[in-house]
């Protein structure tokens, strides 16, 4: 091969690598396709390297904060789920939740016993009565959700957050409600 025709073909090579390597680069760095969700609630995927964070011991700090985001986030299952892992049952962030996932999972009288032995615990709870409150209402029990409002009241006024929304959910109950109730 003549110098001429060597410099040809190295310089189609080139040529050819140059617009062929900016996709090879492109499709290294392409991510990998995501793995299928597991479910690490399942006991049969306890062991898998997956659920290793999931599965971990947590702190019922830890638990009580995860289950609230889940019910937050309308995860009611996923709530109840993370809430029944916490040491301590009996705190009455753990009850609270539970019975906030419960009502909102549709079983307002199942909830109202875990709301009850949270404020046994805590009477000064304000979110736990606001959530009562809301109960009652579901219940058709009026005078009870109005109950809850004053004992709130009288921990942090008529300004705090839960005193408002529970006071903005009894006022829409009552547009609803026929005249004289």
């Amino acid at each position: 091969m003549t110098n001429r025709k060597c410099g040809a073909a190295v310089g189609f090579a080139v040529a050819a690598a140059t617009l062929i390597a900016p996709h090879v680069a492109l499709a290294a760095m392409d991510e990998p396709a995501p793995r299928p969700k597991i479910d690490c609630t399942d006991p049969v995927h306890a062991g898998k390297p997956a659920c290793a964070p999931q599965n971990s011991q947590l702190s019922d700090d830890q638990i009580y904060e995860q289950a609230y985001w889940n019910a937050k986030n309308g995860d009611y299952a996923g709530a109840l789920a993370m809430a029944a892992r916490a040491q301590n049952q009996e705190d009455p962030r753990i009850l609270r939740v539970t019975g906030f996932a419960t009502r909102k999972l549709g079983d307002v009288d199942a909830a109202m016993p875990y709301y009850q032995k949270a404020l046994a615990i805590n009477p000064a709870d304000t979110r736990t009565r606001q959530y009562m409150g809301e109960a009652f209402l579901q219940q058709g029990d009026l005078p009870s959700a109005r109950l809850q409002l004053r004992e709130i009241e009288k921990v942090c006024g008529v300004a705090c957050e839960d005193y408002q929304t529970l006071a903005d959910a009894i006022a829409e109950i009552h547009v609803k409600l026929p005249r004289g109730s």
